[in-house]
C-alpha cells in the first residue's frame, strides 16, 4: 500500500463570512477585510491554482482581500523573468554588493526602494491573533488520522464488496484514488490548469522562444549536467556564476542579470557570500542546524526595524509565521532538483547568516513569502539584492523545468506608496479580481490612478473560467467520510451551512473544491 504522506490530499477548514482588522497598510482599525481558511495539508498544485485566483498565506492561514470592500486592495503581482532585465537602480544594488565583497567598501546611504521588506507583516499583523486561535482549535493529527482512517475503510469496503454494485452515497476507494491521483497523482505537476478567457495568448504559459535560444538553453543544460555546480541544499553561489548560466554577455550587448550577481571577485576578495536553499518543511538536517541563528537574526530584526519589545518576536511566532507550513514536500522526477514546497534561501556572509528570503517553489513560479535580515547590513539594500536573486533563481530553475517560469512578488496595492516599488520588475502583469487573467502591469496602471479597485479585464463580456458550475460535486471530510456535496448537504440542518460552502466554492473556483477536502465538524 502506498505511503499515506503519497495518498495526502489538501485538507482545508474554511471560515464563514469575512475577517475584519487593521489594516497594516493605511491603519484604519477595521478597513481590511478578507475571507479565509486554515490549511492543514495543502499540494503544491493546489496551492498555484489558489494564489492565481488571489489567495496568500501566512504560515498555515490562506486568505483572500475581499477586494471591492477592503480598504487597500492587493492585487497579485507576477515578474516574467525571463524577460527581466534589471534597471539602472538595480544593476547599483549589484555593483554595490560586488565592490563590498571584493574590496569591503560599505555606503551608508538609505535606498527608498528596499523590497521584499517586512510590511507584509504589519498588514496580516490582525491574522496573528486569528492563527493562535485556530492554532489550538485545529488538530491537524486528529485529522490526518480520521482521513487515514477513511481511506483504509473505503479500500477494505471495496476487497469486501469488489462484486457488488458501489454505493452512490459515499465516494468509494476507486473514485478517491482518481481524485487523489492514483492514475494522475495530486503531487503530479501535470495537472491542467483551469483554461483562461480571451482570444489572446495564454499568459500562464511560457512565452514562445527562438530556436536559437532553445538551442543555447540545451547546450549549457548539457554542460550543467557534465559538471553541475552545487547542490541546491547548500547551493553556493559566491563570486563565480556556475555553468548553468548564461555565457557572459559581449562587450557590445548589455550584461545579463547572471554577469551581475555572479562577477568574478579577486582572489583576496575582503568577504565571500554563499546562498544555501534549505527546505523548512518538512524541516530538512541544514534547517534544524540552522534554526536558532536564523531565528536570532529575525528578532534583531523585528527588534530594530519594527521596534518590537524583546519579547515580542517569539521562537513561538516566527515558527508559526515563517517556518511552519501547509505545503507538501514533493520530488517529481521532472520537477526542480530541489523539489517542490516551502524553503528558506539563506545568505552567508564569511560563515554566518545576515538575511533569509522565505519562499515556496510551485509547478509554475517561486513564490516570494517574505524577507528578513541582519540590520548591521542594511547598507546592502538586501531587500532589493534578494527580490534579483530569487528572479535569478527562478531562471536558473526553469533550465530543468521549463515550465517554472514567473516569480511571484505577493500583493501589488497602488494605494500605498511602500508598496508600488513591486511595479519596478518588468515585466510584470496584474491579476484581475474578477476574470482571473494576467494582465501586463502598464495596462494597469492608468485605471488605478482614478480608482484603488479595478477590473483590469477589458472585455466586459468576459467571465470567471473557473468558477464554481458545480456545487454539489465540492468534496467534504465529515465525519471520517469523504463525500460530495450533494451527499452531506442531505443530513445538514443549519441554513447557514449551504451559504458557507457556497461561498467557499465561490473562491476557491470548481477545480479546487473537486480537489481539495474541505473539512466540516
Amino acid at each position: 500500500m502506498a505511503s499515506w504522506n503519497a495518498l495526502s490530499p489538501s485538507i482545508v477548514e474554511y471560515f464563514e463570512g469575512e475577517d475584519f482588522y487593521r489594516c497594516g497598510y493605511c491603519k484604519n482599525e477595521s478597513g481590511s477585510r478578507s475571507n479565509g481558511m486554515w490549511a492543514h495539508s495543502m499540494t503544491v498544485q493546489d496551492y498555484q491554482d489558489l494564489i492565481d485566483r488571489g489567495w496568500r498565506r501566512s504560515g498555515k492561514y490562506v486568505y483572500k482581500p475581499v477586494m471591492n470592500q477592503t480598504c487597500c486592495p492587493q492585487y497579485t503581482i507576477r515578474c516574467r523573468p525571463l524577460q527581466f532585465q534589471p534597471s539602472k537602480s538595480h544593476k547599483k544594488v549589484l555593483k554595490k554588493m560586488l565592490k563590498f565583497l571584493a574590496k569591503g567598501e560599505i555606503f551608508r546611504r538609505n535606498y527608498e526602494d528596499e523590497p521584499m521588506d517586512s510590511t507584509m507583516e504589519d498588514a496580516v499583523a490582525g491574522d496573528f491573533a486569528l492563527i493562535n486561535k485556530l492554532d489550538i482549535k485545529c488538530d491537524l493529527k486528529r485529522l490526518s488520522s480520521d482521513l487515514k482512517e477513511s481511506l483504509e475503510s473505503e479500500e477494505k469496503k471495496k476487497e469486501k464488496h469488489s462484486k457488488k454494485e458501489p454505493c452512490n452515497e459515499l465516494t468509494h476507494s476507486q473514485a478517491i484514488e482518481e481524485k487523489l491521483g492514483s492514475g494522475e497523482p495530486s503531487h503530479s505537476i501535470k495537472v491542467h490548469t483551469v483554461p483562461k478567457p480571451g482570444k489572446g495568448a495564454d499568459l500562464n504559459k511560457p512565452p514562445c522562444r527562438k530556436a536559437k535560444e532553445i538551442r543555447k538553453e540545451r547546450k549549457m543544460l548539457k554542460l550543467m549536467q557534465q559538471n553541475p555546480a552545487g547542490e541546491f541544499e547548500g547551493f553556493h553561489a559566491q563570486g563565480q556564476a556556475p555553468s548553468s548560466f548564461p555565457p557572459k554577455a559581449k562587450s557590445n550587448q548589455p550584461k545579463s542579470l547572471e554577469d551581475l550577481i555572479f562577477e568574478s571577485l579577486p582572489e583576496n576578495a575582503s568577504h565571500k557570500l554563499e546562498v544555501r536553499v534549505v527546505r523548512s518543511s518538512p524541516p530538512s538536517s541544514q534547517f534544524k542546524a540552522t534554526f536558532q541563528e536564523s531565528y536570532q537574526v529575525y528578532k534583531r530584526y523585528q527588534m530594530v526595524i519594527h521596534k518590537d519589545p524583546p519579547d515580542k518576536p517569539t521562537v513561538s511566532q516566527f515558527t508559526r509565521f515563517l517556518c511552519s507550513s501547509p505545503l507538501e514536500a514533493e520530488n517529481p522526477p521532472t520537477g526542480p532538483e530541489c523539489g517542490y514546497g516551502s524553503f528558506h534561501q539563506q545568505y552567508w556572509l564569511d560563515g554566518k547568516i545576515i538575511a533569509v528570503g522565505v519562499i515556496d517553489i510551485l509547478p509554475y513560479c517561486v513564490s516570494s513569502v517574505y524577507l528578513y535580515y541582519d540590520p548591521d547590513y542594511s547598507f546592502l539594500s538586501l531587500g532589493v539584492y534578494s527580490a534579483l536573486r530569487e528572479i535569478a533563481f527562478t531562471r536558473q530553475l526553469h533550465e530543468k523545468t521549463s515550465q517554472l517560469s514567473y516569480y511571484y512578488m505577493g500583493f501589488y496595492i497602488h494605494s500605498c506608496p511602500k508598496m508600488k516599488y513591486k511595479g519596478q520588475y518588468r515585466p510584470s502583469d496584474l491579476l484581475c479580481p474578477e476574470t482571473y487573467v494576467w494582465v501586463p502591469i502598464e495596462q494597469c496602471l492608468p485605471p488605478l490612478e482614478n480608482s484603488k479597485y479595478c477590473r483590469f479585464n477589458q472585455d466586459p463580456e468576459a467571465v470567471d473560467q473557473g468558477r464554481s458550475k458545480e456545487p454539489d460535486r465540492v468534496r467534504v471530510f465529515h465525519k471520517k467520510a469523504i463525500m460530495p456535496y450533494s451527499v452531506y448537504k442531505k443530513h445538514q440542518k443549519d441554513p447557514s451551512e449551504e451559504a458557507t460552502v457556497l461561498q467557499y466554492a465561490s473562491l476557491v473556483g470548481q477545480v479546487c473544491s473537486e480537489r481539495m477536502l474541505l473539512f466540516r465538524t
